[in-house]
């Protein structure tokens, strides 16, 4: 696994899941079904520090992993979230 914070271009389907990728100037197709990858919610982040209900904090989608290769056969795992409007690349398993 490779920790990697840079921002790529990604194309979703009109549900929002991840459909292409590029990255470092290669074209990566996901070849699997992505799965959302979920944290606490933005609007929970002042309350955190207080316990107030017994239980988790409410979740939200924070970005997907998935598996996508390029033509060549080169395959990956990709974590990628949303950032300042743009798709950054988190983390890369190989």
């Amino acid at each position: 696994m490779s920790l990697v914070q840079e921002y790529v271009e990604l194309w979703t389907s009109d549900d929002g899941r991840p459909e292409r990728l590029v990255w470092r100037a290669r074209r990566f197709r996901v070849s699997d079904t992505p799965t959302t990858l979920v944290g606490p919610c933005d609007w929970w982040t002042p309350v955190a520090r207080y316990d107030v209900s017994p239980g988790r904090p409410p979740l939200q989608i924070t970005g997907w992993r998935f598996q996508a290769s390029a033509d060549d056969g080169e395959t990956h795992v990709f974590d990628v979230r949303r950032r300042d409007d743009r798709w950054e690349l988190v983390r890369v398993f190989d």
